[in-house]
This record gives structure tokens, C-alpha cells and sequence, in this order.
């Protein structure tokens, strides 16, 4: 598995206590942590690149890569995480592990949604739907009971009974999708030399 981190840089405009945590992030100031979202998107559209090079030198082909945030992080300060969706990695030991990182089950907050929420009205004391505050709130409560979830497939939805089992399943998910991928590039490879071939008749 590809995985980086984007961390803002502090500076006298932005301070630890405003980088705790995404929540405390948002919450700050929206126009000025919408620029630095926007900063940190393109930064990460780099590192996307960089891993997708990677990824065809090793492997012959890319594939998926996630970029978002945990809503309940690991460290005291805000970070985004760009990484592969084949989940693949040593590092992954604990069900709360996979939990965090499963791209469909909620807690992995991706940066696209998180950069949506910035469509919503600010609140007021009449405002009635969903405004950006409440958003921007991110309560644990509400995100941290997602980590106890059974382990659960993100591409198939077949449920696995020990994180040992999960990995297995990933590891064999992510074979068939490489094998798939190397045969279609050498059809893809002989359909070339096909054309090139009748090209010089």
C-alpha cells in the first residue's frame, strides 16, 4: 500500500490550536481554511502523481488512490491522507485499522465531500437543514462507534471474521485485479502490433 500525508504548515497566520484536528480546523476561519484545503488539494494531486508512477515502475498499471481525512485522527494535527485503495499493508493489524480507511463506511472523510460542505449556509438562529457549522462539527460520538463495525469487504461486501482473513481477501482481491489489468494491456499490446502490421501492407 501507497501511503503519504499533506500537514499544513504552521506559520503566524495559522497556530497549533486551530490545526488540532479537522473539526477545530474548519471551525476557525471558513474563507481562510477553505484556501488552505484548496493548498492542500493540489498538494495531494501531486502526490497522487507521484504514487501513480510508482505504481506502473512496480506494478505495471495504477490503480485507485484515496485522498481525505479521519474524522477522529491519530495525531494532535490536521493531516490528509492520500493513499492506495488496494489497503494492502503490514500496518494494518487492528479492526479499527481497516475501519478508519474503508473508503464507504464514513469515518474516512474524503476531501471532495469535505470540500462540498463549504456549499452549505452558515447557521443562524432560524437555519433548519444541514448548515456548514454542523458540518464542520464533526462529534466523535457520531464517527468513533464506525471503528467497531464487523470487517467488511469495500469492493465485494464479503464479511471477514479476523483482520488475518481481511488481509488475505485484499491481497487476493488485489491480484485478480492486477491480473486483470496485465492481460488487457497485452490485448491491448497485441491489437497494436495487429494495426501497426496491416498499416505497412
Amino acid at each position: 500500500m501507497f501511503h503519504f500525508l499533506v500537514l499544513p504548515k504552521l506559520s503566524k497566520t495559522i497556530t497549533a490550536n486551530v490545526t488540532t484536528n479537522l473539526s477545530t480546523f474548519l471551525q476557525w476561519d471558513k474563507q481562510v481554511a477553505l484556501e488552505y484545503l484548496q493548498h492542500m488539494k493540489r498538494d495531494a494531486e501531486e502526490a497522487k502523481s507521484m504514487v501513480e508512477d510508482e505504481m506502473i515502475k512496480q506494478h505495471g498499471f495504477k490503480w485507485d488512490v484515496f485522498i481525505g481525512f479521519h474524522a477522529v485522527p491519530s495525531m494532535d494535527h490536521v493531516h490528509l491522507h492520500i493513499l492506495s485503495s488496494d489497503l494492502c499493508s503490514p500496518a494494518l493489524k487492528k479492526k479499527h485499522h481497516y475501519n478508519s480507511f474503508r473508503p464507504d463506511l464514513g469515518f474516512f472523510l474524503h476531501l471532495e465531500d469535505v470540500l462540498k460542505w463549504f456549499d452549505f449556509p452558515s447557521a443562524t438562529p432560524f437555519s433548519k437543514g444541514p448548515t456548514f457549522e454542523s458540518k464542520a462539527a464533526i462529534p466523535a460520538q457520531k464517527y468513533e462507534p464506525l471503528l467497531k463495525k464487523d470487517l467488511e469487504c469495500f469492493k465485494c461486501q464479503e464479511t471477514l471474521k479476523t483482520i488475518p482473513q481481511l488481509k488475505a481477501h485484499l491481497q487476493k482481491e488485489w491480484n485478480e485485479e492486477q491480473k486483470a489489468e496485465r492481460q488487457r494491456n497485452l490485448r491491448d499490446k497485441r491489437s497494436r502490433t495487429e494495426n501497426e502490421g496491416e498499416a505497412t501492407q
